[in-house]
């Protein structure tokens, strides 16, 4: 089992367009807090990335990663680096995802380790995010050295837009 992590540019977004957003949609189909609400389609998900996240990529307020696992890509997450004056010393994790068939397998922690290096070398000393209370994900977060800013309750629809759950906020000062 082989992990390889790699930050994707604008025309390296496009390259893996594809799996990108087959792992969104799936993510999405699966319950995944991730901003989204079923159903969710590939051809959504295809604009997402190609007007969200690719402008911001090639101008450099967000960086983009994608983990792959024996070659195929299964994991991705963003840095938002881009933050307002007086945070410059901040960045913000978002859209953490591993596909469902590929967790527990060490992507999301290699990932995690992967975004916090390139961070302090990108002269930030905190780290912040949200995850949907009481996910895996805020285990995994607390592993790799966040702690717990707070909680909000209600903050966030459901993927099926009728219930509500809470969110988790972290930080890590690295």
């Amino acid at each position: 089992m082989t992990i390889a992590l790699l930050r994707l540019d604008g025309s390296e977004l496009e390259q893996h367009l594809k799996p990108l957003s087959s792992l969104l949609v799936e993510s999405v189909a699966q319950g995944a807090s991730i901003s989204f609400i079923s159903p969710f389609s590939q051809q959504d998900a295809w604009q997402f990335w190609l007007e969200n996240v690719k402008p911001d990529v090639e101008s450099g307020g967000r960086a983009l990663f994608a983990a792959l696992l024996d070659g195929n890509l299964l994991g991705t997450v963003q840095l938002i680096t881009r933050m307002p004056p007086n945070q410059p010393h901040r960045c913000e994790v978002a859209k953490m995802i591993v596909h469902p068939g590929a967790r527990r397998c060490g992507l999301g922690r290699a990932m995690m380790h992967h975004i916090m290096q390139y961070a302090r070398e990108q002269g930030k000393t905190l780290m912040t995010l949200d995850t949907r209370t009481g996910a895996a994900g805020e285990a995994l977060y607390r592993s790799v050295g966040f702690k717990v800013a707070g909680m909000t309750p209600g903050f966030a629809l459901d993927t099926d837009g009728k219930s509500t759950h809470s969110t988790t906020w972290m930080y890590c000062t690295l």
